[in-house]
């Protein structure tokens, strides 16, 4: 037979480990997003160097149909100069601002799955709670109910905890 105090610390021992495989799992999780995250952003950045080279060839453009602009001024009111420029510059630019509004709504997406997926471990981890009876209430209510001649199971059931712990706190306290 294997002492009962044997017993406990393997029972402790079975929790850290099964506690210690929880973290592990989370940081693995953890580390798989963030490569994938990385690999969205090396994305998103290949994105804005195409766009840095639209912008460059709309502004020598802008330059060409300036340049362009300026002799046939001579032909042209200053009205008719303005609609073309209007008329150029739009064309030259709606594509981009197109492009703008993709990437933008792929950063909101990009943005939503992180918050999800960050509440998500939160809320995880959160319900990795340590042992009731490292509180001061639940002691207190241990040694009571103990003192009064309820036994160690009865009170392990009454106070939801395990029978482990009731004895424990017991222990510690040197009641039993």
């Amino acid at each position: 037979m294997i002492p009962e105090q044997y017993m406990q610390y393997f029972q402790l021992e079975y929790i850290i480990v099964m506690m210690s495989g929880i973290i592990l799992y989370l940081l693995y999780y953890v580390y798989t997003k963030d490569s994938q995250y990385n690999k969205n952003i090396r994305s998103i950045a290949s994105v804005v160097e195409d766009l840095n080279r639209e912008i460059f060839y709309l502004k020598k453009n802008t330059k060409e149909i300036e340049v362009k602009t300026k002799i046939n001024s001579k032909h042209m009111s200053d009205e008719e100069i303005y609609q073309e420029i209007e008329r150029s510059v739009y064309d030259l630019v709606h594509p981009l601002s197109q492009a703008l509004k993709q990437m933008q709504d792929s950063v909101e997406l990009i943005e939503s799955q992180v918050d999800t997926r960050v509440s998500n471990l939160e809320s995880g981890v959160k319900q990795i709670s340590i042992p009731g009876s490292i509180h001061a209430n639940d002691d207190a209510k241990v040694i009571s109910l103990y003192k009064q001649g309820i036994d160690v199971e009865t009170i392990s059931k009454e106070l939801h905890i395990s029978k482990a712990e009731v004895e424990f706190v017991l222990k510690i306290n040197e009641i039993k």
